[in-house]
């Protein structure tokens, strides 16, 4: 075996054994969610289950006891469906249009309003909670999705303009006067020039907020509660709830629950990120 086949083998087999420990948890996962709980108390953890089972799946959608209501968490997961779809479109096209004033329609201290939304990335979500619940409050709109909808929304506004403003940075200034001279005004150049080239970054910003919103607890537990909570409060809840004997397959069913969506965002829509990381870094 020559050298270079040597150290390509050795560093495939190194990728395959971080890939299986890290992959080892959602097998935990899967494979206990197919146990019974008699299983589960008297076998090994890494073991395969000896009869397979999907009464856990239906428990944790129907069933599962989440405080006081044992009604599953599919209304929580659809709470996060109702949440997230919105949160994601009313965070993104703001940014891309965002992006675009801040680059093709400079005004004076554009540099000092992008520097403010980049600087409201870096704010821990923990200074905001007390602001952002007295603000909810007095707009009658705590403990409701609506309420979570505009916390991420505000919150995600400064990424997404960050995404966008560097993407719409290298983009051809020469089109946008080209437009102008025939004779398109503001709206026109963003709504059939800007927006339908950026494909790329749209991809990049629906991916991270879809992620980031869909996977938030923080906000989630501090401004919804009860029958208002999304899938990853429900999920928190489910997992501490004290009420008979503990179903660990009812609880790994129901975090596979909660993980799908992200997971198929990621498998369907993964090459579209990547391609616009890539396009970005080529462009810039």
């Amino acid at each position: 075996m020559s050298s270079n086949k040597f150290w390509r083998s050795l560093i495939y087999i190194t990728l395959l054994v971080f890939a299986a420990f890290y992959l080892l948890p959602i097998y935990v996962m899967l494979t206990t969610s197919f146990k019974s709980v008699d299983e589960i108390r008297t076998g090994h953890i890494l073991s395969w289950p000896n009869v397979f089972t999907t009464d856990a799946w239906g428990k944790a959608w129907f069933d599962a006891c989440i405080g006081i209501s044992c009604e599953g968490i599919n209304k929580y997961f659809w709470n996060s469906v109702k949440m997230v779809i919105p949160a994601v479109l009313l965070s993104t096209l703001p940014g891309a249009f965002n992006g675009y004033v801040l680059t093709k329609w400079r005004f004076p201290g554009h540099n000092i309003v992008f520097g403010l939304l980049l600087f409201s990335c870096f704010i821990p979500f923990q200074i905001v909670l007390i602001p952002t619940a007295t603000v909810l409050g007095k707009l009658g709109i705590a403990d409701s999705t609506l309420g979570l909808i505009l916390v991420h929304m505000a919150y995600g506004l400064g990424f997404t303009t960050l995404f966008f403003r560097n993407f719409y940075q290298a983009f051809p200034d020469e089109l946008v006067r080209a437009a102008r001279i025939d004779g398109a005004g503001f709206f026109t150049i963003f709504w059939r020039i800007m927006l339908p080239s950026s494909g790329p970054i749209i991809a990049i910003s629906v991916i991270w907020q879809f992620t980031n919103i869909w996977n938030d607890f923080l906000f989630g537990a501090s401004f919804t509660s009860g029958a208002n909570s999304p899938i990853t409060v429900a999920l928190n809840n489910l997992a501490n709830s004290s009420t008979g004997a503990k179903e660990y397959n009812v609880d790994m069913a129901a975090a596979i629950y909660a993980a799908l969506p992200t997971l198929v965002a990621y498998v369907f829509a993964g090459k579209y990120f990547i391609k616009g990381l890539l396009a970005g870094s080529v462009k810039g």
